[in-house]
């Protein structure tokens, strides 16, 4: 049996957590990851720091306790950037109402604290299961996962992983991905006062519009799964000219799409080439994609017949949060890093994403508690069957 949580000691991490302006960008991650090694150290966790861009940095905590499975806790270190709006200082941890509130209490530092108290109660316990049990908590998930990618490009062995993000201790098993081409519409440049011996190419841009909107309503939004809904396209950013007295001879459009489990990256990326040569042969649209932005990555899901689905949701009923059937995350978040080496995995932790990157973020003080409960049960219930 594992010990019962120590809200104090948790709240303390939190606060401490919280403190670390890890806004990303630029992250700033390595003073937090050095407070998480000491913490975790002082545990009986073996610890290593890995700097993979300069302030940078991932910290694995791992504790080997005999023949077994490797199980894994994960969550990301970084935070979006605080913005204005707060009634009080980000950055500071404050109770008020049930509730605490600081930049990343739900994304996902209460997550990490969580995780933390439950990787104690783990070592605390070690008669108790058999195999080797991981903490990892990456940089950078905020804007590319460079952090996630730079520990899988390791190819570590994982069997099983829990994903912290603000899910309200309800199971996930499957979350979008995205990518992000730059397309660049062209045109031919002119003083504004002869505009006809010029191209406009945001009147150009406005007819790629006209067919990005149909695609994404007659074909993208079709695509449905049952957990994450339905896949998207859509523009969001547009930028043109060099002058107020310039027909500008570029404009360039940030596109966003959002991918399902089963749609392949490859094949989307051939389906946007395709919809440049639609708007160039119905509007004489001449359009190239100059770029892809770096994001997260790509849509991935764990079979809901995996052992973990079923302890995550038994535990999670059994801590207070029963729900009949897992869900899905309609963002992106570094699951898909994990199945690319093999793990299965779920993502779960306390906090709900409606209050996520926005001012006065808090988590329920009884959900954080209650997801340490639930983490440790997991990682019990995914460990135990091989302990002596």
């Amino acid at each position: 049996m594992l010990n019962h949580p120590d809200r104090a000691r948790m709240t303390g991490d939190l606060e401490r957590l919280v403190a670390f302006n890890t806004e990303n960008p630029p992250g700033r991650e390595v003073e937090a990851a050095r407070f998480l090694a000491d913490r975790l150290h002082e545990a009986g966790f073996d610890i290593s720091l890995s700097e993979f861009m300069p302030g940078r940095v991932n910290m694995v905590a791992r504790l080997d306790n005999g023949p077994g499975p490797v199980f894994a806790f994960n969550s990301h270190i970084d935070t979006v950037p605080a913005g204005g709006g707060w009634t009080s200082d980000p950055f500071r941890l404050v109770e008020r109402d049930g509730r605490l509130v600081g930049r990343g209490s739900c994304d996902a530092k209460g997550p990490i604290a969580a995780m933390v108290e439950a990787l104690r109660m783990m070592a605390a316990a070690r008669s108790s299961w058999s195999g080797t049990l991981l903490g990892v908590f990456v940089a950078d998930e905020e804007t590319e996962s460079r952090g996630a990618k730079s520990f899988a490009a390791g190819r570590p062995r994982i069997d099983q992983v829990v994903i912290g993000e603000p899910t309200s201790n309800t199971t996930f098993t499957a979350h979008k991905g995205s990518l992000r081409p730059i397309v660049r519409v062209h045109g031919v440049m002119a003083h504004s006062g002869t505009p006809h011996l010029g191209e406009n190419a945001i009147y150009k841009a406005g007819k790629l519009l006209g067919l990005i909107e149909q695609h994404h309503e007659t074909c993208v939004c079709k695509r449905c799964h049952p957990l994450v809904g339905s896949a998207s396209l859509t523009v969001t950013r547009m930028t043109a000219g060099i002058a107020d007295n310039v027909v500008p001879d570029a404009c360039d459009l940030m596109l966003d799409r959002r991918m399902v489990p089963g749609e392949d990256e490859e094949a989307v990326k051939r389906e946007l080439y395709a919809l440049l040569d639609t708007a160039k042969h119905e509007f004489g649209v001449r359009a190239e994609i100059i770029a892809f932005q770096p994001t997260t990555g790509g849509p991935t899901e764990t079979a809901i017949s995996e052992p973990i689905v079923k302890a995550c949701m038994d535990s999670a009923g059994e801590n207070g949060y029963p729900h009949d059937a897992p869900q899905g995350f309609q963002g992106g978040c570094d699951l898909v890093h994990f199945r690319s080496l093999g793990a299965v995995g779920t993502v779960l932790g306390p906090g709900s994403l409606a209050v996520a990157h926005k001012p006065d973020e808090f988590v329920p003080i009884e959900e954080f508690v209650g997801s340490a409960r639930i983490y440790g049960d997991v990682a019990l219930r995914m460990l135990r069957s091989t302990a002596a």
